[in-house]
C-alpha cells in the first residue's frame, strides 16, 4: 500500500488535506493523526469493516476495546443509550481534553469497536487537527495509538511512519503530543465512576467534581491470564521497547547506587545498557547511555517524554533499559501505570 505523509498546520489547517483525508474515512480507509495525548490510528467508528482493519494494520487482540473520537459534544447522543449526570459535569469541565468517558452504547456502534462490550468509550480530543479530520469525516472515529500493538505510542509524526508505513492510507502530522499519555478513562456505568487508566486528568483533578471517583486497584497490578479488559490497556503487555525494560524503586539515592551496580553486572555480561532517568540523577551515571525525562518537580514533562525515550533506546540498539521510579501521586500514577506495563510489571526494590 502507498501510504500518504501530510502534515497540517493548526494555526493555519489545509482544507485540501482535510477534504482528502475526511474521504479517506468516508471510504473506510485508515488514518494516522496527532491528538493531544498520543497519535491515534483512525477509521469510520460505525463501520465494522473499517474497523477491523484498525486491529490488522496494528497487530491489536480483538479482545481490546477502542475509544470513539467525536468532535463536537452533540455528536454523542446518538451513540450512548444515556449520560448520567456525573458524566455530563466531567464532559463540561474538561472536554475537550485527554479524557475517556465509558458509557453504555447503542446499536449504532458495532460489536467490533466496542470489543463485544455493552458500553463504549468516547473521548473529544483537545487536539485542533484530531477535531478537524473527525469533522472532515463527517462520522466519529475510533482510534487506538498509532503504533504496532505492544510497542510505545508515538508522539509524533516520524514514529508513526515508522510503524504504518505502507499499511494505512494516510498519515498526518502535526504538533508533538502535549500530554504524551493516552487519555485518562473513567468507567460511567457504575456508581461511584472508578478510572479504569490513569493519564493527564488526575484523580484529584477529578474528584473535585464527584468525590467518590476512585482508581480500579487492578489497573497497577499484572492481570490475571482470562481477564476481559472493560478500557484499552488493561489487559496486555503495552508500550514496550525491544530491550526488556527493569524499574528500580526505592529512596533516590539508593536507586542511583543500584542501577550504577546493575550497570557494572550487565557490562561484565558484554550488555549495552539504557538508563532512564531525569535532571537531578543524570550526572550520577557514567560511561552509560543515559536520558533524562525531565525534572522530578515537573511530572508533565516526564510524561510528555516517556514513550519517545523508550523508542530513542530501540533506535540505539540497547540490550536492557533500567529505569528510576516515580512517586505514584497525581500525574505520576499514570506514569508508573505506563512503566510497569512497558517492563512487565519488572520492579526491582533499592
Amino acid at each position: 500500500m502507498n501510504t500518504k505523509v501530510k502534515v497540517l498546520d493548526s494555526n493555519n489547517l489545509d482544507k485540501d488535506i482535510l477534504a482528502e483525508v475526511g474521504q479517506v474515512i468516508k471510504d473506510k480507509g485508515l488514518v494516522a493523526f496527532p491528538t493531544e495525548t498520543v497519535y491515534g490510528l483512525g477509521a469510520n467508528a460505525l463501520e465494522e469493516e473499517a474497523v477491523i482493519k484498525i486491529f490488522l494494520a496494528k497487530g491489536r487482540p480483538q479482545d481490546n476495546p477502542l475509544i470513539v473520537h467525536i468532535a463536537d459534544l452533540n455528536e454523542i447522543e446518538p451513540l450512548v443509550k444515556n449520560i448520567p449526570e456525573v458524566a455530563k459535569k466531567l464532559m463540561e469541565k474538561f472536554w475537550p481534553g485527554p479524557m475517556t468517558l465509558i458509557l453504555e452504547k447503542t446499536s449504532l456502534i458495532p460489536a467490533v469497536t466496542s470489543a463485544g462490550l455493552e458500553s463504549i468509550g468516547i473521548r473529544m480530543p483537545k487536539s485542533i487537527i484530531a477535531r478537524a479530520i473527525i469533522k472532515a469525516a463527517g462520522v466519529p472515529i475510533a482510534a487506538p495509538s498509532a503504533n504496532i500493538s505492544g510497542r510505545p505510542s508515538p508522539t509524533d509524526i516520524e514514529r508513526c511512519v515508522e510503524d504504518l508505513n505502507g499499511k494505512i492510507e494516510y498519515i498526518v502530522g502535526g504538533e508533538v503530543s502535549e500530554v504524551g499519555l493516552e487519555s485518562t478513562i473513567i468507567d460511567c456505568t457504575v456508581i461511584p465512576p472508578c478510572v479504569l487508566r490513569p493519564g493527564g486528568i488526575t484523580l484529584e483533578m477529578l474528584k473535585e467534581i464527584d468525590e467518590d471517583i476512585y482508581i480500579d486497584e487492578a489497573i497497577m497490578k499484572k492481570p490475571e491470564k482470562n481477564f476481559k479488559p472493560k478500557a484499552p490497556g488493561m489487559k496486555y503487555r503495552h508500550y514496550a521497547p525491544k530491550a526488556p525494560v527493569k524499574i528500580v524503586n526505592g529512596e533516590l539515592q539508593k536507586t542511583v547506587a543500584k542501577i550504577n551496580e546493575m550497570v557494572q553486572n550487565y557490562r561484565d555480561e558484554g550488555k549495552k545498557v539504557g538508563i532512564m532517568a531525569t535532571d537531578e540523577t543524570k550526572e550520577k551515571y557514567e560511561d552509560v547511555m543515559v536520558i533524562s525525562l525531565g525534572s522530578r518537580d515537573n511530572l508533565n514533562s516526564i510524561g510528555k517524554n516517556l514513550f519517545e525515550t523508550l523508542r530513542t533506546f530501540d533506535d540505539n540498539d540497547v540490550d536492557v533499559i533500567l529505569s528510576e521510579a516515580f512517586e505514584e501521586k497525581g500525574f505520576g500514577i499514570a506514569i508508573m501505570n505506563r512503566l510497569k506495563k512497558s517492563a512487565g510489571f519488572n520492579i526491582i526494590d533499592a
